[in-house]
């Protein structure tokens, strides 16, 4: 029996869904527990979802007492009912929020490939299955408590359920109730996650099916009727609730204060030029960049094959509404990768061109360089040489390289299957030391962290129930600290420090805020003992930051006994 038998074999039926959402599961899973909540995003709604359930309004999301109506509620409902599942809320573990992500991913991978089944054999289902499970950004964002891996698991789902109605309507065949409910349900499900992208991407794809194939009957039978009811069904009372609770707030932040400034203009400075996606996809794609080129030119060549013409109605639509719209985040075309993924797939089902191949073994290689070096930059920016940095920073290298350039050396001598499977393993393993290892180690980076352990460690936290809370965190407005603290941690400045302390609670200052901060504390005639202070990166705003952490100290008074001594 040959390798493609054998792969066939175990990959028939459920088989290679699930071993797909496996390779995704390795990818994404080194993080999970190792990494400290991040900032701003990851923070921000892992405290809305916190929020949420301290409070019981599972409506109208809250960052302490400013509204999240950025986005829509499924998200934080996903990690409240994560948290509610693996841990008591008191703990703000940050890993059990980041588990509707890593779910959404292996979902988006399982849905890959058992989309990619109807129209690949089993052993090409599984490829494009674990070509997007295994990408440097989906593994990525599964260590992100945020919107777009769950995103990319529902699109993808409804999108590999769409892609089966299409080729059974093509061949003349029923299409079954279970993929009309799997379809509508998950995009449903992307409404409530990430509002107009899952029936955006859906609705150009089938517009552009009806352009290229001028004729649309079958989209009778795609269960409109019932469909659109469900649809309504699982949105209408949210949003009907959140329109009374917030007397039509929500729909002003969320399409007026969100959506239309993204798509008229560079939102929060995030812009950048037409192409922006199409530069940076070789890296985001690592390492199925191999098979880029040869998927591109398969749909090419392919595209009077039903299979082949919806993947490219998935993609090119949705990929070019994302490059001209000005707001651009390096995961926004994510819900289009599972598109790539099957016409990566759909290569290999012939021999790959000698300029498809050479041009893949380039980007591979390419990119195993790029993130080799791209570990050492990170020591270096970051003046962090200490062990063990250094030495997960040598493995990471080491295992890209393995990836870029042992995967280009085998592709290059038309070894594919040699390739991808040297390529994903390493690359996995070397995910896996950077998210798992490296980047937990990268002290400078988790300044929110090590100050939060300082406060537990000094007796200060008020989550210990030990001191009056809340902390005042004075120039340092970074979410991850209220995640960390507690809700009700005030980000303020000087004044709201000195305040603290004479009310007999600790504070954090900013060195920036440090001068204000002694000057408000002579004037209450109070005085603060530091005990203990962090410093590092601030990531978010590329500024470097010092934290010193104070408790109140004994009252100054001008009149002392005959002593000498200050009195209390």
């Amino acid at each position: 029996m040959t390798l493609t038998s054998r792969l066939d074999a175990w990959s028939a039926g459920s088989r290679g869904p699930l071993l797909a959402a496996l390779l995704a599961l390795l990818a994404g899973l080194p993080g999970l527990w190792t990494l400290p909540p991040l900032d701003r995003d990851e923070s921000r709604f892992a405290e809305a979802s916190a929020q949420m359930l301290e409070s019981g309004d599972f409506v109208s999301p809250h960052f302490q007492d400013a509204p999240r109506f950025k986005k829509p509620v499924g998200i934080y409902w996903l990690q409240a009912a994560a948290v509610e599942a693996t841990q008591s809320l008191e703990m703000r573990a940050i890993w059990a929020y980041r588990l509707p992500s890593i779910f959404g991913a292996m979902a988006a991978a399982a849905a890959c490939a058992w989309g990619a089944a109807a129209f690949l054999r089993p052993g090409q289902a599984l490829v494009a299955g674990g070509l997007l499970g295994t990408t440097f950004l989906l593994s990525t964002e599964a260590n992100i408590a945020a919107t777009d891996a769950v995103l990319c698991g529902v699109v993808t789902t409804a999108m590999a359920a769409l892609a089966r109605m299409y080729l059974a309507g093509q061949a003349g065949a029923p299409i079954s109730w279970r993929i009309k409910l799997v379809f509508w349900l998950t995009l449903a499900a992307s409404v409530l996650v990430k509002g107009p992208v899952g029936p955006m991407v859906a609705g150009l794809t089938l517009l552009s099916l009806a352009a290229w194939d001028r004729k649309i009957i079958w989209f009778k039978d795609m269960g409109w009727g019932w469909g659109l009811v469900l649809m309504m069904v699982a949105v209408g009372p949210w949003a009907m609730a959140v329109t009374v609770a917030t007397g039509g707030a929500f729909w002003g932040a969320a399409i007026g204060g969100d959506l239309v400034p993204k798509l008229l203009g560079d939102q929060e400075g995030h812009g950048a030029p037409p192409g922006f996606y199409a530069v940076l996809t070789p890296l985001l794609l690592f390492p199925a960049t191999m098979l880029l080129p040869a998927g591109l030119a398969a749909g090419w060549r392919a595209r009077a094959e039903p299979s082949v013409r919806f993947a490219l109605c998935w993609l090119i639509p949705t990929w070019l509404t994302f490059e001209v719209i000005p707001t651009k985040l390096v995961h926004y075309t994510l819900p289009a990768y599972g598109a790539l993924a099957w016409l990566m797939a759909r290569a290999l089902s012939e021999p790959i061109g000698s300029s498809a191949r050479r041009i893949g073994a380039g980007l591979l290689l390419g990119g195993g360089l790029l993130f080799a070096g791209g570990v050492a930059a990170v020591l270096n920016v970051l003046q962090w040489w200490r062990f063990p940095s250094i030495a997960w920073a040598v493995v990471a290298a080491v295992l890209f390289l393995v990836a870029g350039v042992g995967g280009a050396v085998l592709l290059w001598r038309r070894q594919t299957q040699a390739a991808l499977a040297t390529a994903v393993a390493a690359a996995i393993a070397a995910h896996a030391v950077v998210i798992g290892a490296l980047a937990p180690s990268l002290q400078p980076l988790w300044v929110a962290n090590r100050a939060a352990q300082a406060l537990t460690r000094a007796g200060l936290s008020p989550r210990e129930g030990v001191v009056p809370g809340p902390v005042v965190v004075a120039g340092y407005p970074e979410p991850s600290l209220v995640f960390l603290l507690a809700s009700d941690t005030v980000l303020g400045d000087a004044q709201d420090a000195a305040d603290a302390i004479a009310d007999g609670r600790p504070v954090i200052v900013e060195a920036r805020q440090e001068a204000a901060f002694q000057v408000a504390l002579t004037a209450k005639g109070r005085a603060a003992q530091s005990v203990g202070a962090v410093s590092g990166l601030d990531y978010s705003n590329n500024q470097r930051a010092a934290l010193r952490l104070y408790r109140p100290a004994r009252r100054i008074d001008a009149r002392r006994d005959n002593g000498g001594s200050p009195r209390p």
